[in-house]
């Protein structure tokens, strides 16, 4: 399939996919007398430029995944629940030919038209340096967050946010996004003078601003830090631990499968929860969360779907 044709067919799942957006309404999403207001969050990461299934070989992971199918499933989950967030935790791209030839272009107008809300930067985000980078960004109608990489020095200056507050029925959510060190992983010449910044102090900084300084209710971090090295190397593991106030981390980088979330629990008694959906987009992870007045947040997970031939895209 050629560009042009490629981009096309991708453009009509998404439509499809976010058809179901124009039957939202405040109504819908507050019927008169129910007092709990719900929230469901949709996950992917290290989706890696798998825009088609594996092949259904006998291979690991063979049948499964496809761009298509996750337009339709998300399409279906959209039709049922009121409120939905979809977020990428990274390295969306590199891993197939279409990042080769068409350099992350077809990746991000399929997610773009099937109505993603936020992602972050992963490690090979910068595999065509920061003008490839720049070149991508165009492509996306969501925006990248990334609270600990410094583009102040470079031509990227200004391209991102740290943060991103949505409001989804009268709840405030707050966003940031964390990326990895560079070191091991990306070209000096690939980042430039992009500057790698400590994530932990960071984390508590967009905490206490999203929490104190613009009343956010429930706060997610996008991270592509990885879950863990059995070091001190900073993982999410880590971020959790050090940083209270902090409600969900959908976390990338190291292709974790995770059937359900991990829970760390502070000495305050507050909850940090982790999950994963491993790599490919293969899984597409689903996070619910129950707001009840003057109650902290319930936050529950499903078993991840598996993209397989059941699902018609």
């Amino acid at each position: 399939m050629d560009r042009r044709s490629f981009i096309t067919k991708a453009g009509l799942i998404g439509v499809g996919a976010t058809a179901g957006l124009s039957l939202w309404s405040e109504a819908q999403a507050h019927p008169a007398g129910q007092s709990t207001k719900r929230l469901v969050i949709l996950h992917t990461n290290d989706t890696h430029s798998r825009l088609d299934p594996f092949p259904d070989d006998g291979r690991k992971w063979g049948g499964l995944g496809g761009i298509a199918r996750r337009a339709a499933l998300v399409q279906s989950i959209r039709a049922t629940e009121h409120q939905v967030l979809l977020l990428d935790s990274g390295d969306i791209v590199q891993g197939t030919p279409y990042f080769n030839f068409f350099g992350g272009e077809p990746e991000l107008k399929a997610m773009s038209a099937m109505g993603y809300d936020a992602a972050t930067l992963g490690n090979h985000d910068f595999d065509n340096g920061l003008k490839g980078l720049g070149r991508m960004l165009p492509h996306a109608t969501f925006p990248y967050l990334c609270a600990n990489y410094d583009f102040g020095k470079t031509v990227l200056s200004g391209r991102f946010e740290p943060y991103k507050v949505f409001d989804k029925g009268g709840v405030k959510i707050g966003v940031f996004g964390l990326g990895i060190a560079f070191e091991g992983l990306v070209l000096p010449t690939a980042y430039g003078a992009t500057v790698w910044q400590d994530p932990l102090p960071i984390a508590r900084q967009m905490v206490d601003h999203l929490r104190q300084k613009l009343g956010c209710d429930y706060i997610i971090c996008l991270s592509h830090l990885g879950l863990t090295y059995g070091n001190d190397k900073v993982s999410d593991r880590l971020l959790a631990k050090s940083t209270p106030g902090l409600d969900l981390i959908l976390g990338g980088h190291t292709h974790t499968f995770m059937d359900q979330p991990e829970r760390v629990l502070h000495p305050g008694g507050q909850e940090t929860i982790i999950n994963q959906v491993g790599w490919a987009g293969v899984w597409l992870g689903q996070i619910e969360v129950e707001f009840g007045a003057g109650q902290v947040p319930k936050t529950s997970a499903r078993l991840p779907y598996a993209l397989d031939s059941k699902i018609v895209g």
